[in-house]
């Protein structure tokens, strides 16, 4: 039986063996459209829609035009917009059809996701394939000890901060900077 930091110190150990599984040259090619395009929305299901808000907001505090899929303040995406999907499958039935939506409307889509192969990722302009197993763990390139999903979106969430950083260094931002966007009526 393993106590709880010994499962915390093997879950940081997986999440340190995924960076180098990441394609520099696909992760470029978002950031660089990140910083291009116009207006940024970005989806995920479940666990993972919480990982693209955390992301959405991050972009704001850049000055960068961003929006969560499904808000009620959420603009409309124009020709040439960016849409971000996080999806483990890549097989989401509500995340395919917004992805089919932005490119009918002339927006470039990124997936974030286990499976290039998917319907989202074949639809898609960028494909970032981060490691990971399916929620039902039917798919995957990486064995873990977490439960469903955790490492895709744990490895998400990194990988979203880890976009801002660069974006942050291409923008020529800091943290000082970016706090003036901050929330200030909390």
């Amino acid at each position: 039986m393993m106590k709880t930091t010994q499962y915390l110190a093997k879950i940081v150990q997986e999440l340190s063996q995924t960076a180098a599984l990441i394609s520099d040259s696909e992760t470029e090619k978002l950031v660089d459209q990140i910083l291009e395009s116009k207006k940024v929305f970005v989806a995920g299901a479940g666990r993972s829609g919480f990982m693209a808000k955390s992301f959405v907001m991050r972009m704001m505090h850049m000055g960068i035009d961003a929006y969560a899929v499904g808000e009620t303040v959420t603009a409309n995406l124009e020709k040439g917009d960016l849409l971000v999907i996080g999806s483990g499958s890549g097989e989401t039935k509500t995340l395919g059809a917004i992805a089919e939506k932005a490119k009918s409307l002339g927006g470039v889509v990124a997936a974030v996701t286990i499976s290039p192969q998917s319907t989202i990722g074949k639809l898609a302009d960028i494909t970032i394939e981060l490691p990971g197993v399916t929620k039902d763990q039917s798919e995957g390139n990486y064995n873990t000890i977490q439960p469903m999903g955790s490492l895709f979106e744990q490895s998400t969430l990194l990988f979203y901060d880890a976009l801002i950083l660069r974006c942050m260094e291409k923008k020529g931002l800091d943290s000082n900077k970016m706090y003036g966007k901050h929330a200030n009526l909390e």
